[in-house]
């Protein structure tokens, strides 16, 4: 079922519930509009229950119906109201065949530690995502081999997180980089 599908759906449900709640209220305070005094709103059965239970069955209809309206009323406004325009785990794709996908923000930090972990001098890397999918921040923290060279292992950052940016479809709006140099194994 598409989004629109299930909130149409949940829409009408809540407004059923919406006007049952309004008319079980309106019976339960007296006569409907347009009816007359002695007009019988439930069947002869139903109606001697109702007078054998008073004043508890007016009490109770008045509880059910604000319930009911009360429960539709909110779920109407939560099905109306529309989601920010930025939503958050969502990769949205422009252009000539627009899409959205879901993705975790740890499958694509995975991704990124995976990648800059190939290169030798990279023993451990971490990495955090923050911020909105078009442009969020990323915060890497890698553990470098004594004999790392700073150019090759810039370089490596570089093409890892430019990789990462076209992949993903998210250029980071602000990269922090620390790498610290680790002791070798003895």
């Amino acid at each position: 079922m598409t989004d629109a599908a299930h909130r149409l759906l949940w829409t009408i449900v809540a407004l059923v519930l919406v006007a049952g709640g309004a008319t079980t209220l309106v019976v339960s305070f007296g006569v409907p509009p347009g009816g007359g005094p002695d007009a019988a709103v439930l069947g002869d059965g139903l109606l001697d229950a109702w007078r054998l239970a008073t004043p508890w069955s007016t009490l109770a209809a008045t509880v059910a119906g604000l319930l009911t309206a009360l429960t539709g009323q909110r779920l109407l406004a939560r099905e109306v109201r529309r989601p920010g325009r930025a939503l958050r785990g969502t990769l949205s794709r422009p252009g000539n065949r627009p899409g959205r996908t879901r993705l975790a923000a740890d499958l694509l930090t995975r991704a990124l530690e995976r990648d800059l972990t190939a290169h030798p001098a990279v023993r451990a890397a971490r990495v955090v995502l923050t911020g909105t999918p078009p442009h969020p921040d990323v915060w890497i923290r890698m553990d470098l081999t004594a004999d790392a060279g700073a150019v090759a292992v810039r370089e490596h950052v570089h093409t890892a997180v430019s990789r990462f940016a076209v992949t993903a479809g998210c250029r980071p709006a602000h990269l922090d980089v620390t790498a610290r140099i680790t002791p070798g194994r003895p």
